[in-house]
């Protein structure tokens, strides 16, 4: 590449790499540029907000923080490289802001015009580069760059040693609660046939099945030591919740089937966030998948105790932000006193994300308030 000057797109978003990944670009682009045709690298962040929404001011801040820690990087680079400032021109900036984006598709989409834009030849991803809150979708971005024509390389940076355990080790606690589950389901299945009928097939089959997943999987089943007292009455709450999602995703096929079939009803798509208070790891997970399988709504997106999500009518987001799927997950993982709690509507957590146009006869339509980005745990 000596000789030969060269334009880098660099999408960048907060990772490990990050880092390692614009010391590489830039010296990528010193190798490259010259006094008299220097080496242009835009540095850009793709925003997860529109400019509209309420709220935007704070993402824009943060994003506008990362621009500028890339920015104290890339000179820090020149510098220790002896490089003059006319060989490598640094740009940064924001796009996307007009628009919700979703799939790499769309990524691509906003990349690939503000490329031919500036007449960008490479884009250069970061290894780790994220598009959705903490889910790695590079290869699907990276093909559909490729099919827009652009040439599209990964970093190949080093990717540092985790210090901390992605897994907690396996003990009894674990051992014998997944062997016990896994014993118990493997029963189910086979309807306690052997069980209840003094054979031992299913017996000795079942408990070395569960041996097996007991041995492979207890160190990544949970992410706290399952408590004597506190799990039996978990699953208990969970079977009792289980009728009360069922009657909702119940309720709300009807509803959402009868605005398929009826071509005079209408439906008012919106993306909507709300602030939840159900502490981080499997309850948040728990509620953020009740809301999916709840028809009309989509969990988008799910950040810190803040979650994105996408409902197709006015009803959906009613009875979203009424906070009733909230209140019961907190009732499975923490008991009945912690379900006494005020809706995101009381509370004054909820925004629909559609800009100041927002129709003031829409009860679930709240002015923004202020939200920390720190994980509350409710016990």
């Amino acid at each position: 590449m000596t000789g030969n000057t060269t334009r880098l797109l660099v999408p960048v978003t907060r990772s490990r790499t990050l880092r390692n990944t614009v010391a590489y670009v830039i010296d990528e682009a010193i190798g490259a540029g010259t006094d008299s045709e220097p080496s242009v690298v835009h540095f850009v962040v793709l925003s997860g907000w529109r400019s509209d929404d309420p709220g935007s001011e704070d993402e824009r801040a943060d994003a506008e923080a990362l621009l500028d820690r890339v920015t104290f990087w890339a000179e820090l680079d020149l510098e220790e490289a002896d490089a003059a400032d006319a060989t490598v021109q640094i740009e940064t900036t924001i796009v996307g802001t007009e628009e919700y984006l979703f799939s790499p598709s769309d990524y691509a989409r906003v990349l690939s015009k503000y490329a031919k834009e500036h007449k960008l030849e490479r884009v250069i991803v970061d290894p780790e580069y994220s598009l959705v809150g903490h889910i790695t979708l590079l290869g699907p971005l990276e093909f559909e760059l490729a099919q827009a024509d652009l040439t599209v390389e990964e970093a190949p940076v080093e990717r540092p040693t985790r210090r901390s355990q992605f897994v907690g080790r396996t003990n009894a606690p674990r051992f014998l609660a997944l062997f016990g589950g896994s014993f118990m389901f493997y029963q189910v299945l086979g309807g306690f046939s052997d069980l209840l009928g003094g054979g031992v097939f299913d017996i000795v089959t079942g408990a070395m099945t569960a041996l097996i997943v007991a041995v492979v999987l207890s160190n990544v089943s949970f992410y706290r030591n399952p408590s004597v007292v506190d799990s039996p009455k978990r699953i208990v709450r969970g079977l009792i919740y289980a009728p009360y999602l069922l009657y909702e995703i119940f309720i709300s096929n009807i509803a959402v089937a009868r605005v398929v079939l009826d071509p005079r009803a209408s439906i008012d798509p919106k993306m909507t966030k709300i602030r939840v208070f159900v502490g981080s790891g499997l309850p948040l997970v728990t509620l953020a998948n009740s809301i999916t399988l709840t028809p009309g709504t989509v969990t988008v997106r799910a950040r810190n105790q803040e979650l994105y999500v996408h409902s197709l009518l006015q009803a959906s987001r009613d009875g979203l932000f009424d906070g009733g799927l909230e209140r019961w997950v907190r009732f499975v993982f923490y008991g009945r006193s912690a379900a006494r709690f005020p809706s995101p509507l009381e509370r004054g957590d909820t925004e629909v994300l559609q800009g100041s146009a927002v129709d003031a006869d829409n009860s679930g339509e709240t002015d923004e308030v202020p939200m920390s980005d720190e994980t509350e745990e409710n016990t």
